[in-house]
Parts: C-alpha cells; structure tokens; sequence
C-alpha cells in the first residue's frame, strides 16, 4: 500500500511538472494547447472549474477584427432578422460563418482564376475583379463603416435598424460613391454569404443549433433513408456532419 500511495503521488506531481512547465519537444518548451492535453488529476480541478457543457468553441474569430465582426454581425441581421418564424442571423452565428469562411480558401478565391487582364463582365458572368473575397470584404465593411459616419453620424452597429436598411439600400442600389469597388457587388457578396451561412450546415459555424434548417424543416445531413423511404411522408429531426465525426 505504501508503495502504491508513492506511485500516486509521483505521478500526480509529474502532472503538475509537465503542465505548469510545458512539454519539451526538441529542446523547446511548449506550454499552450499541448499542456492542456496532459490529463488533470482530481485534486488540479480545485481551484479550475470545467467550463460549461454548452460552450460552443466553433464560435471564434479566425479572421475578422472584432471591429469588422460587430458591423458584420449588424449587417447580417438586417439582412436576414429574427422574426416570428425563427432567430435572426445574430443569434445563427452567420458573422462567425463568413469569418471562417474569409480565412479559408473561399477568401483566398483559391478556386478561381484570378489572372489578369481584367475586363468588366456582364451581370450574367459574376465577380471579374482582382479583389479577393477577404479583400473586398476589407474594403466593403471599411467603408460601410466611413458611410455610416457621414450620413448617420455613428458607427453602423449604433444606428437603428431602419437606418441601417437605409445605409445597406443605398450600398445595394450603387448610391455610395467607392472607387475601390462596387458598393452593389459587395452588398450582393454579403447577403449571399448571409444565406449560405443561415443555412450551411453547423460544422462552418453558422446555423446554430441547425434552427436555420428546423425553420424549413429540413432533414439536413442524414446517412441514409432506408428504413423511411418506402413510408408515408415524415417530419426528420435534422442531422449534422458532426454527429456523423462522432460515430
């Protein structure tokens, strides 16, 4: 028993060692993500409280300034606001959606083809710029901003909201004079992104708790419909891919 009692304490006081210096790896000590993955004792979670079961961690800015993302997250609302039928975009998390959206390969446009020359193209042929999504969202959000202050005289999150439809509308019919870029392409960008992160499923970090899809009854991601598709029409509790990482 003496022996065991020993064994313990030893490793418990390893634990303490590792996390409160770091690992070592390669002669470098690393704290951070890789000392969180030594396991606690009961005894370290004294003074640590675990954090709550329904803490999101999907919900983190990976690119916006928290700037941008409060006049996104403004923007989005007005564009796709909370009513009788369901939550708005603020409380669907779309602003964290185009964020992850800006700092993958959609921002980066790595699927286009980005080389010059450059030509005006007809409204049939979308986007023919330089710009890149990540950019024109820079540019767009700056000076939906610069707007804002001249003609409401506050940030575009402090104004009402019909003085942000008024700002979005004049944006959306090219009545903001830019030399950067179209005020109507970017507020078409936007909204698109809006709808696609209202409806996308959970795992891009919008539609939170898949409320965009219980307001339209849809199934979402479901593996397979054998056992239901020969019955009558049924209502299916909707899925996520990340039910489907669990399994």
């Amino acid at each position: 028993m003496a022996e065991e009692n020993k064994e313990k304490q030893e490793t418990l006081s390893r634990r303490r060692f590792l996390r409160n210096t770091g690992f070592t790896v390669g002669g470098l000590a690393v704290g951070g993500i890789l000392g969180s993955l030594v396991p606690r004792g009961k005894d370290d979670n004294k003074n640590n409280p675990p954090a709550p079961q329904d803490q999101d961690f999907n919900q983190a800015l990976m690119y916006f300034t928290p700037e941008q993302f409060r006049i996104t997250e403004a923007a989005t609302e007005r564009i796709f606001p909370e009513d009788d039928n369901g939550p708005g975009a603020k409380a669907l998390g779309v602003a964290y959606f185009i964020d992850h959206q800006l700092a993958g390969d959609w921002g980066f446009n790595a699927r286009d083809y980005m080389q010059s020359p450059f030509f005006p193209g007809e409204k049939v042929q979308g986007y023919q710029g330089r710009l890149k999504r990540r950019d024109i969202f820079d540019i767009g959000l700056r000076e939906l901003q610069n707007y804002s202050n001249t003609v409401g005289k506050k940030n575009f999150e402090e104004l009402s909201g019909d003085e942000q439809d008024k700002i979005l509308k004049d944006f959306e019919e090219d009545k903001v004079n830019l030399t950067t870029l179209s005020p109507s392409g970017f507020f078409q960008l936007l909204r698109s992104a809006t709808l696609e992160g209202v409806y996308s499923d959970p795992l891009y970090g919008g539609n939170k708790n898949m409320d965009g899809w219980k307001m339209r009854n849809y199934p979402g991601s479901q593996m397979a419909y054998a056992e239901i598709i020969e019955k009558d029409f049924q209502k299916i509790k909707p899925q996520s891919l990340q039910s489907h990482m669990k399994h």
